[in-house]
């Protein structure tokens, strides 16, 4: 569940689905991304070796990780976007997002939520680039985590929506940190900022969805996951 949600890599459907296999889903999505990662921190290492345009080429980096999970994140920031900005009706908003398509909002959270991340890792490197990707996913668990509920009674949020145990959730955060505290290329604290960063940013964005749309959705979610992943790379620079 994890791998196919989370990424366009073709696996076989869950079994079954039900709140053990969506939280555990939700607990693994750092491993998940792990392909994601590798791709970005490969075209990071590739294009400064080859003395390419660092903004060119965090861009390409950026877009792959969007092409490795079929743009659903990104998908998920415009509509919530759009849903957000549209009324302070919590239905109206919440079916203005289940359309699909993006009104001037959601583009605009797009354009300014992605010169972000290619600003960021722009100055950064393979390092800065797998620690953005993989924050996104960490903080899953957060967005999923026991007390916090679905806005739908169906769809993807009223399926993972309180399925994470916190101290699992909080265990995530804590190996996240540690991780990032080793990884080379930066300074021993600076990964551990970019985590505490994206979970920052990924929390302020869940606390303001619940409190105006009741709970989460499936597009809450990857835009968490983009705010996230923003807020790390640009931390770690």
């Amino acid at each position: 569940m994890a791998v196919g949600t989370l990424t366009a890599l073709p696996v076989p459907p869950p079994r079954r689905i039900d709140r053990r296999v969506a939280g555990g889903a939700m607990l693994l999505a750092p491993l998940a991304a792990l392909p994601l990662a590798a791709v970005a921190g490969l075209i990071m290492y590739g294009g400064h070796a080859l003395g390419l345009p660092s903004l060119a080429v965090a861009g390409v980096a950026v877009g792959a990780v969007a092409l490795g999970n079929r743009g659903l994140h990104l998908d998920g920031l415009a509509d919530t976007a759009d849903g957000l900005g549209a009324s302070y009706d919590r239905g109206r908003a919440l079916e203005i997002m289940r359309r699909g398509d993006s009104g001037p909002t959601g583009v605009a959270a797009l354009v300014l939520v992605l010169i972000v991340q290619c600003g960021a890792l722009a100055g950064g490197n393979v390092t800065t680039a797998v620690i953005g990707v993989l924050t996104g996913r960490c903080v899953l668990s957060l967005c999923c985590a026991r007390g916090v509920p679905s806005a739908r009674p169906e769809g993807l949020g009223a399926t993972v929506a309180g399925a994470v145990p916190i101290p699992l959730a909080a265990l995530v955060f804590l190996l996240a940190a540690g991780a990032a505290a080793a990884a080379p290329g930066l300074p021993w604290w600076r990964g551990p900022v970019a985590v505490a960063a994206g979970y920052a940013a990924a929390g302020l964005l869940l606390w303001r969805c619940t409190r105006r749309l009741g709970g989460i959705t499936g597009d809450v979610l990857g835009a968490c996951v983009e705010a996230a992943t923003a807020a790390a790379l640009l931390a770690s620079v």
